[in-house]
């Protein structure tokens, strides 16, 4: 039996969590594979690292128990543990919007540049979706929509944006959303939609916050038991 005491071990094992939180690296895969179930070579592509770097990240991720693994066939898939890491995630943004001077530097200079309106919350979107008063527009990569995303959106990735601009309706509001609440393809593809005369806001999460809250999404991939 340990000698600290089961408060002291217990903090210990809290540290660890923390200390695999703590690089940009990791917290950038940890938002990938948000989106969904991935390997080792996809996550390394989106982050751009070696397949070598990033399976050392995961690594700790794994021992630090913020995400599983299952095989299938060759392929090692990494997902979250839960939607714990979610919320995790997002307290840590909530921490260094509201204390780190530098953190709130950026958000003046590149996300409040781009858009200063108030984003429209999950409770607004699910009034707006059910009196069907917008369009819904997942600005994600097509593999990432599939994997999962809200009732009713429509998968326009950002760089084909501009090429379908003629199918969007100038009649409705535009809600954009992608991987989380500063994922830059809504706060771009916004801009845009203004410029171009469309009415259009951002939702104030993304799709894991959104499935973490337990409001319904559709084209989810069936987790294995």
């Amino acid at each position: 039996m340990s000698s600290l005491g089961p408060k002291k071990e217990l903090l210990i094992y809290f540290a660890e969590v923390a200390k695999a939180a703590s690089h940009a690296h990791r917290l950038e895969l940890l938002e990938y594979i948000a989106q969904g179930e991935r390997g080792v070579e996809a996550l390394a592509k989106l982050a751009g690292l070696s397949v070598a770097n990033a399976s050392q990240h995961l690594q700790q991720l794994r021992r630090a128990g913020l995400v599983t693994t299952r095989r299938e066939g060759n392929y090692v898939l990494y997902r979250l543990s839960d939607d714990a890491v979610v919320r995790l995630l997002a307290s840590l943004r909530e921490i260094a919007e509201r204390n780190s001077a530098d953190a709130q530097r950026v958000m003046r200079s590149y996300f409040h540049a781009r858009d200063d309106l108030e984003p429209v919350s999950r409770e607004g979107l699910l009034e707006r979706l059910r009196t069907n008063s917008v369009v819904l527009l997942d600005l994600r990569p097509e593999d990432e929509f599939a994997l999962g995303h809200l009732p009713h959106a429509i998968n326009i990735p950002l760089p084909e944006l501009a090429r379908h601009l003629a199918e969007l309706p100038h009649d409705k509001e535009i809600i954009a959303y992608c991987r989380g609440p500063y994922c830059v393809f809504s706060f771009e593809a916004v801009a845009a939609l203004r410029k171009h005369g469309f009415t259009a806001r951002r939702l104030q999460d993304g799709y894991p916050e959104w499935k973490a809250a337990g409001l319904p999404v559709e084209g989810l991939v069936a987790e294995p038991a």
